[in-house]
């Protein structure tokens, strides 16, 4: 048995529960975009999206820095702190007397869920390195049910309440508690002492203090990998684009064109993650043996089904929103391990902070993006057939990213990690692993 491996483990499934918080909050906002539109007396529906999109903004702009420090001190109390910041803004939220108010506080909520990413995906692939993949995949499994279960609450309760409100309060709320359950029963980082005396010279020239956070090691030391980092992160932008895109587009073509009401619009939105809680880790351990190859299988698939999504008939769309998620999603963790396996461990938090500011701020302008589009049709935003060309374009978005995968296995080969698989696979993460 893994000498950690309880550990581990337990680590691993507290992370997942974050990582479910995390992106419950990113889709709580989806079905209720007509009703806050009311509520708040706004002109026009791309002032409630682009209340997403500012959200996003906020998460996206400070990954860079957290990524430095979750290299540098506690990702325990680095997640629970997130966590706390981030449902606190949605509670504020939830009382917002204005519009500039909401904006203020999904501010807040944004900038909480900054904390997540950059801790917990270099957290994860330490802990994990000889099936990272795989265990990213487990991790996802908790973004899955968060995906899932948000536009589905939040759509129920805002029916059942009349208003947007309640369901809003209520996960913020418990994701504070949850944030202080997280702080008192997860464990601090720890690694196993072959990986603590390798770095053991590096902690002894850390100083954690502001000018250390500040003057950190260079990312790249080419022009070239810079290109080929900067050239994947943007590719892949275009792949969130499209993930973003789908969420906000199908609330309101649903609710505008078939009718559909808030609680509606949200089971349909959350058939998008629910069948990604078995993909995530079956995909993810499948590409443990091949990133590339299955990256790109998912990616065309799921081009295929954004296409088809707007032109099938009306009891179909919900299996072609299910089919679509169980492939789109799987995709996330397996990009994740192979960014992660080609730069070293000490700057991977460093590395992901910065994947994720360039692709979350190009990709999540597609919620603004959506809502200006379906403003601009006017009277035929009620017309199926109007949605068409944004469809086609969100597939053609979700191909070119393909080109980020390429990119990344040039990364890890030009910085001489493609033979890095520490450890022999293991054959179940959610088993305790033989003795070697």
């Amino acid at each position: 048995m893994h000498q950690h491996e309880p550990h581990r483990v337990r680590t691993l499934t507290l992370t997942a529960v974050l990582h479910g918080f995390t992106h419950l909050y990113h889709v709580a906002l989806l079905p209720l975009y007509l009703q806050i539109q009311q509520d708040l007396q706004l002109a026009s529906i791309e002032k409630a999206t682009l209340l997403v999109t500012i959200m996003f903004g906020a998460y996206f702009i400070p990954s860079y820095p957290m990524g430095v420090m979750a290299d540098r001190f506690s990702k325990k109390k680095l997640l629970a702190l997130g966590l706390l910041i981030n449902g606190a803004g949605f509670v504020a939220l939830s009382f917002s007397p204005s519009y500039a108010w909401a904006i203020v506080s999904i501010i807040i909520a944004g900038f909480g869920g900054s904390f997540y990413h950059p801790a917990a995906t270099a957290l994860v692939a330490r802990l994990f390195p000889e099936a990272r993949g795989k265990a990213l995949g487990w991790a996802g499994v908790g973004a899955s049910f968060g995906f899932f279960l948000g536009p589905l609450y939040c759509g129920w309760r805002a029916v059942a309440t009349a208003s947007w409100r309640a369901p809003i309060c209520e996960i913020g709320v418990i994701g504070c508690v949850v944030a202080g359950l997280f702080y008192f029963l997860a464990d601090d980082d720890t690694t196993d002492a072959s990986h603590e005396t390798a770095r053991a010279p590096e902690r002894a020239a850390e100083v954690p203090s502001l000018v250390g956070l500040v003057r950190s090691e260079p990312l790249f030391g080419t022009g070239s990998l810079w290109a080929l980092f900067l050239g994947a992160s943007f590719a892949l932008s275009l792949r969130d684009f499209t993930g973003s895109a789908m969420g906000t587009s199908a609330s309101l073509f649903l609710q505008n064109a078939h009718h559909y009401s808030p609680k509606a619009a949200g089971l349909a939105l959350s058939w998008i993650f629910v069948a990604s809680a078995i993909s995530n880790p079956l995909f993810g351990r499948l590409s443990d043996r091949g990133r590339t190859g299955w990256a790109t299988f998912l990616l065309i698939t799921a081009a295929m089904l954004v296409a088809a999504f707007p032109r099938v008939p009306l009891p179909w769309k919900g299996p072609v929103l299910l089919t679509y998620g169980l492939f789109f999603m799987a995709t996330y963790p397996i990009t994740e391990a192979a960014l992660m396996e080609a730069v070293p461990d000490r700057i991977r938090g460093r590395v992901f902070g910065l994947f994720i500011t360039i692709g979350g701020l190009v990709g999540n302008l597609s919620h603004w993006a959506v809502g200006e589009w379906v403003h601009r049709l006017g009277p035929r935003a009620a017309q199926p057939n109007s949605y068409l060309p944004l469809y086609t374009t969100l597939t053609l978005m979700l191909l070119t990213g393909i080109l980020g995968l390429p990119c990344l296995k040039a990364l890890k080969q030009r910085e001489g990690l493609a033979g890095e698989h520490e450890k022999p696979h293991l054959t179940d993460l959610m088993e305790p692993a033989a003795t070697p």
